[in-house]
């Protein structure tokens, strides 16, 4: 700028405004729409009606519903999490109370839909409804029922997620041995209805299949342990790579190294996304197919990648948010084709009865940004060689084309069962990839009879040489030149276990971004930490205490985690070859006085139920009055608990119990599924541990109802059976000198309280809210699962699917942003304007820059769901 426009604007801004100014100042607000927010994004875009009309992926007569579905908003979908035992507790909750209070109920004007249950989805567990986020939040008629939503959100019984991303975990038909990948994981929802599947009998502490969830976002890696620790399963693992080139992992199987194939993987890519464009609105005016024929290649690569380590007699579900068959069916052909054989589409038509879908196409063209058409790759001419691929057409060969039978491929179309707009492929791994020599087949139950496999030394999707980290082990009798890179890796890694330190990999052989995570440490045999531990809690000799570890090396452990034998055979072979985020689920806590006690370590609740089968001292049975008593009350008196309860207690050492309630078969009204809580036995009074969330959930399925919350407590209504009137109680939250309202919630560092399941508050003050709840800082709205638009009209993120703006392409899976201020999302990620990260579906997005609300808030490691106190109040 020059000198002369530089002294123009300074004199523009040293002169006082007038009145008429003022006045022209306020028209043209108003003209711009600045009253009403932002201008309403008109919902056309002629280049995507003529592409898919040409491509006639909806049936004849159907387009202007097809359309029309497109233009209303997506209704919101819940589902409840399957493998708690309280599952149907809060299905019976939500038929006979909320969904009854919803009947007749008109707001604004709008008669209020009653929830209906999806028709393909098991047991009645996912819901929907035509009510809005904002009309949950703003509507008195509904707090009650958006207090639960949310409540049940944070303590991981219900999950808010879009109906369609319900269908991949479903189609991968998930046993409790299976060794899982999820890919592209981020910000969860999937992945926790894959843990949700292992631990589908609540009796087996450590189920033999283990889920291995992945991404290539450092920041949206914490938004997915935020969301597996709702769950509390100690076969979790989260780590951070690109999915395209995913390491191997190495099991110890007999004292020899294998490489680890898994029985089911998780491909959920990332796409452009325009089958979300119901609630991602910004689509309409950024759809251009310039976005997947970018993506195509990188989408090819992940689902090669996830191929590569199938397990023969696997299955893999590929899936997009995507309708363009650039990104679905040709993904899907190419890797058939390359497969060989080895690989075919899996008939799944009889699998989710009641779901309605639309097979795959068979025939396709490609379409450039200026619509031009191209029937096959030799109408390409040479100038556009680098952005259209061979593996974009259908193969040019009727019969193998039809012995690739896409019409397997599933088509969710949005108006014919008012959801988004899908598509998921099952595939089946009959033989090893052809670049691969030999391959170990899927046993029926385990893993332990599995060969070793040779690997490839080119990759098939771009011909370079293999890293020396991806290299497969060979037996013995097979060791040639190209190991020797490996045994090295292997001496080191041997001299790591003999320590049982797992710590992150060097930053030499892997460029690490986003915090630095604590080693993993297992505390040896011969640690006179755990004796104390098993003396007091009377733990069984079948305790697997070899998987307890803790995550530092120096100075007390204040925390200890477990893990399941599968993942620490994991932990300890590839502390080379795979950047840990998270894994493991706290079990025990160091007490601020624990050095008085007979015991130093208390329980931790985040950890009861995985521990609760091995202790067998220190448990007070209680009933459901003493529940009720317990959580309402901070520290309540011996005498207030019943005379049981006392006579179990007395007699027990000051120190951590563990509270159990038995449902009684004999009374049908009462509370029919068993409840483990970790509480303190004091001088003269019991109190417990259990987070905010987690004791509300406890009360609502007693019939106790949270009538309102206040500044110093929450007010609570205990409903008798006979209905004769309510009964006051109130339950004392020390939410005034604590960060947490409930009794054990942690603090984090910098003074940001640390909240239980999912309430965390980010940095900068800014409010920090979970499955719709409150808005992140400058004004950014809050989202969950693909909530509402962020600032400046940038769209928030689909489920799988990302909306890559300005014609820049998404880069990875995960989600990258593609500049420009353009939003990224992808797996469900959903993008804030102006640089505020992107949260998701119950994820939590923190305004000005800060990292995503997730556990580990402020890089602490222990920020995780439902964290417990530290003791500043024990009871007397």
């Amino acid at each position: 700028m020059g000198r002369r426009a530089r002294g123009w604007r300074l004199q523009q801004q040293q002169r006082p405004e007038g009145p008429e100014d003022a006045a022209q100042r306020g028209g043209k607000r108003s003209a711009a729409g600045w009253e009403g927010g932002y201008p309403e994004i008109v919902k056309e875009n002629k280049l995507f009606e003529r592409y898919y009309q040409e491509l006639k992926i909806v049936p004849d007569g159907e387009w202007e519903q097809f359309m029309g579905a497109l233009r209303e908003p997506l209704p919101a979908t819940l589902r409840i999490t399957g493998y708690k035992s309280h599952a149907k507790e809060i299905l019976h909750c939500l038929k006979n109370k909320y969904f009854k209070e919803l009947e007749n109920l008109e707001v604004d004007g709008q008669k209020v839909e009653v929830p209906q249950p999806l028709s393909w989805y098991p047991e009645e567990l996912a819901w929907h409804t035509n009510l809005s986020r904002k009309i949950l939040r703003k509507s008195p008629q509904l707090e009650k029922f958006h207090q639960f939503l949310v409540s049940e959100t944070e303590s991981g019984n219900i999950s808010r997620q879009e109906a369609v991303s319900m269908i991949p975990p479903l189609l991968l038909n998930v046993q409790p041995h299976h060794k899982i990948l999820d890919m592209c994981a981020a910000p969860g929802s999937k992945t926790a209805q894959l843990i949700e599947m292992l631990h589908t009998d609540m009796n087996i502490p450590f189920p033999e299949g283990f889920v291995i969830a992945n991404d290539v976002d450092n920041k949206r890696c914490y938004l997915l342990v935020h969301q597996a620790k709702r769950l509390s399963s100690p076969c979790i693992m989260v780590v951070n790579h690109d999915a395209s080139s995913i390491p191997r992992l190495q099991l110890d199987v007999g004292g020899r190294k294998e490489v680890l194939f898994y029985d089911r993987i998780l491909c959920d890519v990332p796409c452009s996304g325009d089958g979300t464009m119901r609630k991602n609105i910004d689509v309409w005016k950024k759809w251009t197919t310039l976005n997947s024929l970018q993506l195509h290649g990188l989408q090819l690569r992940i689902a090669t990648r996830g191929a590569e380590q199938l397990a023969e007699g696997g299955r893999m579900v590929y899936s997009t948010c995507s309708l363009n068959p650039i990104e679905d069916e040709a993904v899907i052909a190419s890797l058939l084709e390359k497969s060989e054989g080895a690989l075919e589409l899996a008939d799944v038509s009889s699998e989710l009865p009641g779901l309605k879908w639309m097979p795959g196409l068979s025939h396709w063209k490609v379409m450039t940004k200026d619509g031009q058409w191209f029937a096959d790759w030799d109408e390409v001419p040479h100038n556009r060689h680098t952005q259209i691929r061979p593996t974009m057409f259908p193969p040019e060969d009727p019969e193998k084309l039809q012995a690739l039978n896409l019409q397997r491929c599933l088509r969710i179309l949005p108006h014919h069962q008012n959801t988004g707009g899908f598509f998921v492929a099952v595939l089946v791994k009959n033989s090893p990839m052809p670049w691969n020599k030999r391959q170990p087949k899927l046993p029926g139950r385990s893993a332990e009879t599995r060969e070793t496999v040779p690997s490839s030394p080119t990759d098939p999707t771009g011909g370079k040489a293999a890293d020396s980290s991806q290299l497969e082990c060979k037996p013995l009798s097979e060791v040639g030149d190209a190991e020797l890179v490996q045994r090295a890796d292997d001496a080191e890694n041997d001299a790591n276990k003999r320590d049982g330190v797992c710590g992150p990999p060097p930053t030499k052989k892997m460029k690490l971004f986003g915090f630095k995570e604590d080693p993993f440490v297992f505390i040896p045999e011969d640690d006179p930490l755990f004796p104390p531990i098993q003396k007091f809690y009377a733990l069984d000799s079948s305790f697997p205490r070899t998987n307890l570890l803790a995550r530092t090396t120096e100075g007390r452990k204040r925390q200890l985690y477990m893990v399941s034998r599968e993942l620490r055979n994991l932990l300890l072979n590839n502390s080379e070859r795979v950047k840990v985020i998270n894994t493991g689920i706290k079990v025990l806590c160091r007490n601020n006085s624990g050095e008085e006690l007979a015991c130093a370590f208390r329980l931790a609740q985040e950890g009861i139920y995985t521990l609760y089968p091995f202790i067998k001292s220190r448990i007070v049975t209680v009933s459901m009055e003493d529940v009720i008593t317990l959580l309402t009350q901070e520290n309540p008196f011996f005498r207030k608990l019943s005379s049981e309860a006392y006579n179990q207690a007395k007699d027990m050492a000051k120190g951590s119990i563990v509270l159990k309630y038995e449902p009684d078969a004999g009374k049908p009204g009462t509370l029919q599924c068993p409840i483990v809580m970790c509480g303190w036995r004091g001088k003269a009074s019991f109190r417990t541990f259990v987070p905010k969330n987690e004791r509300l959930h406890y009360l609502r399925m007693m019939g106790v109802e949270v009538l309102g919350e206040k500044k110093k407590g929450v007010s609570l209504t205990k409903e008798s059976a006979a209905g004769s009137g309510p009964a006051e109680t109130e339950m004392q939250a020390e939410e005034a000198g604590s960060p947490d309202g409930a009794a054990g919630g942690d603090a984090a560092g910098n003074g940001s309280p640390d909240g239980a399941e999912g309430n965390d508050a980010a940095g900068n003050g800014s409010p920090d809210g979970a499955a719709g709840g409150d808005t992140a800082g400058n004004d950014s709205p809050d989202r969950a699962e693909g909530g509402d638009a962020a600032g400046n009209g940038s769209p928030d993120g689909a489920e799988g699917g990302d909306a890559a703006g300005n014609d820049s392409p998404d880069g990875a899976e995960g989600g990258d942003a593609p500049g420009n201020g353009s939003p990224d999302g992808a797996a469900g990620g959903d993008a804030a304007g102006n640089g505020s990260p992107d949260g998701a579906e119950g994820g939590d997005a923190a305004g000005n820059g800060s990292p995503d609300g997730a556990a580990a808030v402020d890089s602490s490691p222990d920020g995780a769901a439902g964290g417990d106190t530290a003791e500043d109040s024990l009871p007397r």
